[in-house]
């Protein structure tokens, strides 16, 4: 048995039931004893999020603004997986498995919450003077020495799997997109990769926030836009679409020409799966930039992180579902527009890819090829600073150019390399991050609420009455 087969029996282990079931569970439970506060505070935490009234003040400490934050979190989270995911959680879960991944999207919006508060609230001061949070802190700080090892674990892990499954993986996509669609070669990508991934790495957590403060909503119009008009195209079958999604949700599919039936618990597996690695929602990786934010209380960049899995899961997922659903490349027996089959080989990002072509023909292919790229390269700058966290809380700031000087170096390799072994070793440190991260989550939770109650008990309502009074 050689590494990769190991690999992949332990990742069958790791992302087993149990797994999926504790980070569900964790979910439920806070949206519980948060009384659906995602559902009760969206427009709120919209309205913070996009708006004056989520202003920071100078007074405020933090490195960024609320709005950078988040843009540096969406930066990591909108990646490949919302269009190669998506489609792959469809074709061997069949449309049923998009509902599925909104349950898991939705609860995983108090886990995000939570997440991004305990950030907040025990984050610490580095010796550089700027602001470091994870779950290595809430974990050693909120729970104790004695829980340390659990915190070194998240963040060698978390280390690990910013150079595989947030910069390797994304730029071979890169590479191989650009060679398909462009015909430039592997190595030329390489190159201006590594070059740009220094230019804006070496400026640190300011540059890389204003670079995703810029590039994850330009990113988000094209990809989006693109969905829109093809949806727009066929609105007359958004709403069977909706209907197909419901019905296969609780009903299998049947077999029908040479279409593998799927049964409900495949939906179900692939929603939630697919789900998790398109929002992140328990991985924790949330919590390693909203400490940076400029903030007067903690709920307030915890509302505003939330609002990211919202954006991913609910919009950018559903964009990618419906239009495969809608053109049909999700079954060999034809979609809802009359004449368009499944081209039988195509998986992932080039399913999606074909989908856009046979609505919006080249343009349509265009989009998705750009898509990849940009959701890919951002991926690779938000996860930088992901893994500068987990490292810098490993070796202290002294270890920070070195962390990435390698991470630029993963990023050309990667764009040249064979990365099936990567992509294993990453889904197993994914996996080892999410389940310190849920312990604490759960440990923690009384903190959580705690925290909530404060703030829309006191800060809120002051806040409300001081609005009325001018």
């Amino acid at each position: 048995m050689d590494l990769l087969e190991i690999l992949n029996k332990v990742n069958g282990v790791l992302w087993g039931t149990p797994s999926l079931v504790l980070l569900c569970g964790t979910g439920l439970l806070l949206t519980i004893l948060l009384k659906g506060l995602q559902f009760r505070k969206l427009l709120y935490a919209f309205k913070l999020a996009f708006t004056k009234e989520g202003n920071s003040s100078s007074s405020d400490e933090g490195d960024v603004s609320n709005f950078k934050a988040l843009m540096t979190a969406l930066a990591g989270t909108i990646g490949n997986g919302n269009i190669a995911g998506v489609a792959t959680a469809i074709t061997i879960g069949g449309p049923g498995a998009i509902f599925w991944m909104w349950v898991v999207g939705l609860i995983g919006m108090a886990t995000k919450y939570a997440e991004a508060l305990l950030a907040m609230k025990y984050r610490v001061k580095n010796a550089n003077g700027e602001y470091s949070s994870g779950p290595m802190y809430y974990v050693e700080k909120g729970l104790g020495k004695k829980f340390k090892w659990l915190a070194v674990a998240f963040a060698l892990f978390g280390a690990f799997a910013a150079l595989g499954i947030g910069n390797s993986v994304q730029s071979n996509t890169i590479a191989n997109v650009m060679e398909s669609s462009f015909h430039v070669s592997t190595i030329v990508t390489a190159i201006i990769l590594v070059i740009l991934a220094g230019l804006i790495t070496f400026g640190g957590i300011q540059r890389i926030s204003t670079v995703a403060g810029f590039f994850v909503p330009v990113m988000a119009f094209l990809y989006i836009g693109g969905s829109l008009i093809i949806l727009g195209v066929n609105y007359d079958q958004i709403l069977p679409s909706f209907k197909l999604i419901f019905f296969y949700a609780f009903n299998p599919v049947a077999a029908t020409g040479g279409f593998v039936g799927i049964v409900v618990a495949e939906a179900i597996r692939n929603g939630v799966s697919r789900g998790i690695f398109s929002n992140e929602a328990g991985l924790g990786t949330a919590a390693l930039i909203a400490g940076n934010a400029k903030t007067d209380h903690p709920v307030k960049q915890a509302l505003v992180a939330m609002t990211g899995t919202f954006i991913v899961t609910i919009i950018v997922c559903t964009m990618t579902g419906l239009v495969l659903v809608i053109t049909g490349f999700w079954d060999s027996s034809g979609g809802l527009i009359s004449g368009v089959a499944h081209n039988a080989g195509l998986e992932g990002g080039a399913l999606t890819q074909a989908a856009f072509a046979s609505v919006l023909g080249k343009v349509g292919e265009y989009i998705v090829a750009f898509s990849v790229i940009f959701f890919g390269f951002s991926t690779i700058i938000g996860w930088y600073v992901y893994g500068e966290k987990c490292f810098e809380y490993l070796v202290g700031v002294k270890g920070i150019m070195a962390y990435r000087a390698v991470y630029i170096l993963a990023t050309g390799i990667g764009a040249v390399a064979n990365l099936a072994t990567v992509w294993a070793f990453a889904d197993m440190a994914n996996a080892l991050m999410m389940i310190p991260n849920l312990i604490a989550l759960i440990l923690l939770s009384k903190v959580v609420v705690s925290e909530t109650n404060d703030y829309f008990e006191n800060h809120y309502k002051m806040a409300n009455s001081q609005k009325k009074v001018s």
